[in-house]
């Protein structure tokens, strides 16, 4: 894993015109059946996909903390949220709620979440390679194939089974 880690950011900038023309296509054209194959290539590649092997995102970005998250995460440590979020959060450019610091604060040494039961919805959602009206998310999908190897591997696999014109 380490050498396909160490080398995903180069394979992704080799791609990234590639694919950002391939997601302009999509977002404009987008197969109605895409939401359906996107769930497949997503439920396929995490049947043999161990996150716990990898945890680049926790390593390297921080989820977006939503009002909701930080409710439940500070109840999890008996925390008042204004507490939390002292503790742990920071305003970002967008006035969004972010982690202080990566690599995460609840990721262990093992790449085990302390917080997995109560993570972040982000965190539940990421890569978001099975989200509905995925062609509404390029912009993100740009940026985690840069940091998350399944991702990267579902998008060449999408280009492959979606065709676009």
């Amino acid at each position: 894993m380490d050498d396909s880690l160490r080398e995903l950011p180069e394979r992704a900038k080799e791609k990234y015109i590639e694919n950002k023309k391939f997601f302009a296509k999509l977002k404009k054209r987008p197969p109605k059946n895409l939401d359906y194959v996107m769930q497949e290539l997503h439920d396929a590649e995490f049947e043999r996909t161990d996150c716990l092997e990898c945890a680049n995102c926790c390593k390297t970005t921080g989820p977006l903390f939503t009002n909701a998250d930080i409710e439940r995460i500070a109840k999890h440590f008996r925390l008042k949220p204004q507490r939390f979020i002292e503790t742990y959060l920071r305003l970002d450019e967008e006035n969004d709620y972010v982690l202080q610091e990566v690599p995460c604060a609840f990721l262990g040494a093992d790449n085990h979440c302390a917080i997995y039961d109560v993570r972040p919805k982000a965190c539940r959602e990421f890569p978001h390679t099975d989200r509905k009206k995925f062609h509404q998310i390029s912009h993100l999908t740009l940026k985690n194939v840069v940091i998350c190897p399944a991702a990267f591997r579902i998008v060449e696999e999408m280009k492959k089974r979606v065709g676009v014109k």
